[in-house]
């Protein structure tokens, strides 16, 4: 048994030297054109249990590691597009992405791995094949560019680590080859700045200051084009981020709040029949794109997705965020959606989107001007406030005048000749 322990031991190890020495080249292919490609090394830190103990394994993608031609699809039937890498007895490695027109990203990071064999897993309890998943891991790049981090980058998946290396990704390839413009991961970046010369004087430490609110962000004016070069999508209003991330200058957890800038952001996107698509970006540091969807048996639309990358200056690494089962902003085809009030649009736990003087027209554009409005409640609900503060007020009046002229009358009636 003991001889058994070691040899498994020494077969993970060697493993994992070759993973680190040599990065795999996965492609995903529909018919001669390549649409995913991906050049990385990857290890996995796992945990399972024995019949005794808990045990953690580091365990490498080898170079045998091939692409599931049944599960990878580049997605032209709608689905997304998935590199599934497979190795031994039922290990996988899957990647799926997305896109908002401008970005991609891969949208879920999913480990497959089979305690049944005992040469990763040896004396395991379990002979169950376990998948986990994590969403929203920060890669992302423009169309069109190779996504490079040679940096170890490790990431939480369930309760495992996936560590990737000399990592170069593109999906949504127009070509077969890697594109020669990169997006740099923030980790290269950081290993390639000088280090700040030290020098012996006396320094003060002092806190970071406070960030200061921003107030109300200035209200923007945004439109997307069809094939045709017609207006298809309108949308005025002034946004704000809600955002928690990890702070490089505080080194903890912070929450911002951050106004969009309209002259320093372009719009583009696309019009369909039942959805369109409108995405905003700002010095190529933020993305945030609008998703609307129209039911055609009611004739209701709504904005049922929104998704956020930013990459600011004093992130630790980029953010991104994802909901697309929305259900905000409904109103009418052939009508506008207005709502002056403040509204606080959830995303996720960790984003929100707060809009201010908002009116939006993605479906039934004829002119370059909004369709008359459907107002939101909280502005009806402002209009009414006047209204009825008023006819109180009038009632009031009313009372009080009332109850002068009846006491008056009765003291005449005292001063009476008898």
């Amino acid at each position: 048994m003991k001889l058994s322990r070691a040899l498994a031991v020494l077969i993970i190890a060697s493993f994992a030297v070759l993973g680190r020495i040599q990065a795999v080249t996965l492609e995903v292919n529909e018919g001669n054109s390549t649409c995913i490609k991906a050049e990385l090394s990857a290890s996995f830190s796992i945990t399972y249990n024995t019949s005794s103990s808990t045990t953690t394994v580091q365990v490498s993608l080898p170079d045998s590691a091939t692409v599931d031609t049944g599960s990878s699809s580049c997605g032209t039937d709608g689905s997304s597009p998935w590199l599934v890498a497979v190795f031994g007895p039922g290990h996988a490695l899957g990647l799926s992405f997305s896109t908002n027109g401008s970005l991609y990203s891969v949208a879920n990071l999913t480990l497959q791995y089979n305690l049944s064999d005992t040469s990763f897993f040896p004396d395991a309890n379990s002979s169950d094949v376990v998948t986990v998943v994590s969403a929203s891991v920060g890669i992302w790049a423009p169309i069109n560019t190779t996504y490079r981090c040679v940096s170890p980058t490790a990431f939480r998946v369930g309760e495992e680590n996936v560590t990737f290396s000399d990592m170069r990704l593109e999906a949504y390839m127009p070509g077969n080859d890697l594109s020669p413009t990169e997006s740099v991961c923030v980790a290269d970046k950081a290993s390639t700045t000088a280090p700040p010369t030290t020098t012996t004087a006396a320094t003060t430490t002092t806190a970071p200051p406070v960030p200061t609110p921003p107030g109300s962000p200035e209200r923007g004016s945004y439109s997307v084009n069809n094939s045709n070069g017609t207006v298809c999508l309108l949308a005025q209003m002034g946004l704000q981020f809600n955002i928690s991330y990890v702070s490089k200058s505080q080194n903890k957890t912070v929450q911002d709040i951050v106004n969009l800038t309209p002259n320093m952001t372009s719009s583009s996107g696309s019009c369909e029949a039942s959805r369109a698509s409108l995405v905003l970006t700002q010095e190529q540091a933020t993305t945030l794109s609008f998703t609307f969807t129209l039911n055609s048996t009611t004739n209701k639309y709504h904005l049922s997705g929104i998704v956020l990358f930013a990459n600011w200056p004093d992130m630790t690494a980029p953010f991104s965020a994802r909901n697309i089962s929305l259900n905000y902003l409904r109103s009418t085809l052939g009508r506008s959606y207005m709502c002056n009030a403040e509204q606080t649009l959830i995303v996720e736990p960790t984003f929100s989107l707060n809009t201010f003087r908002l009116q939006v027209q993605p479906f039934g554009v004829t002119t370059s001007q909004f369709a008359t409005a459907e107002e939101c409640q909280m502005d009806q609900d402002q209009m009414l406030i006047p209204i009825i503060v008023g006819a109180a007020l009038a009632g009031l009046v009313l009372i009080v005048l009332i109850a002068y002229l009846i006491g008056r009358k009765r003291s005449h009636a005292g001063y009476q000749t008898i």
